[in-house]
């Protein structure tokens, strides 16, 4: 909006929301001429009970201090689960953030100990999805998964990883917006800055993402991969936090189809020896010796 505060998070948050719900969705009639997808600004107003020059100020920034009572009709129009009204919430004024001191991310020794003996795929990644370290067969399953890697770069910029994920389009949907969820109010880290202006000029589909708002979490569940070599493989996925970082671990139904399939490609990933003897990595990358 032309005539909208600069940084107005709050604004550009209910006006993406209130596009989505349809008149259908919030017992209204569509009409006949609707010039606007979603639902009219003063018919968001007139459900939430309130009027439409407040709702026109809010979406415009020119008031950042809604009450709580406000933000919760709100996002009961606009028909938000749980972590989009605790986001919501987050956006408004009236909830002081005190200063955060940046840290870069770290993973601790332990971790690195406990990534080399887990028999399942499992990495650590930080805030942005950045990969940070990863055992063996985490990069036996996808090479994207190696440090150094941004998981929703890879998968947004990657044609292998598209291959990779059965469901690219809930993938993409799903990690763009666990992103908004979990940077928050930290729209000045550089790092994330870097990320999105990157992704926001390379993908339209990250762009078509973006702007819609979506906020949600990406702490489990099942997915699908293609892998090259072994097919088809059905992984939970958790996530554990430690310290500033997250350990993500992928693991298989025991004694199903996908165990056997990831108990395959583990020997495949075997370090083998190269001709004069010396041990080599899974990626086939001569292993130093010791001192």
């Amino acid at each position: 909006m032309k005539d909208q505060e600069p940084g107005n998070r709050l604004g550009s948050y209910l006006r993406a929301r209130r596009e989505l719900v349809s008149p259908a969705q919030a017992g209204l009639p569509p009409g006949g001429n609707r010039r606007v997808p979603g639902l009219r600004r003063e018919e968001v107003a007139l459900l939430a009970g309130i009027s439409p020059d407040y709702y026109l100020r809010l979406e415009r920034g020119r008031d950042t201090n809604p009450s709580p009572q406000v933000l919760a009709s709100l996002a009961r129009v606009l028909r938000l689960d749980d972590v989009e009204r605790t986001y919501l919430l987050g956006l408004s004024a009236a909830r002081p953030r005190a200063p955060r001191r940046k840290r870069p991310e770290h993973v601790p020794a332990r971790v690195h100990e406990l990534l080399a003996h887990l028999s399942i795929p499992a990495f650590v990644e930080g805030r942005a999805f950045d990969v940070l370290a990863s055992n063996p067969l985490a990069v036996a399953l996808s090479p994207r998964l190696r440090p150094g890697h941004n998981r929703l770069r890879s998968l947004l910029l990657d044609p292998e990883e598209k291959a990779f994920h059965q469901d690219w389009e809930k993938a993409t949907a799903d990690f763009v917006a666990a992103l908004r969820t979990t940077v928050g109010d930290d729209t000045d880290d550089p790092g994330f800055v870097e990320l999105v202006g990157e992704l926001a000029l390379a993908s339209e589909r990250f762009r078509a993402l973006w702007a819609r708002h979506d906020v949600r979490g990406l702490d489990g569940g099942t997915t699908t991969v293609r892998h090259p070599v072994v097919g088809a493989l059905q992984l939970h996925r958790d996530k554990l936090a430690i310290e500033d970082v997250i350990l993500v671990v992928y693991y298989p139904d025991k004694d199903s189809d996908s165990d056997e399939k990831l108990r395959l490609l583990a020997a495949l990933s075997l370090p083998e020896a190269a001709d004069d003897g010396t041990p080599r990595s899974p990626a086939g990358t001569p292993r130093p010796e010791a001192p």
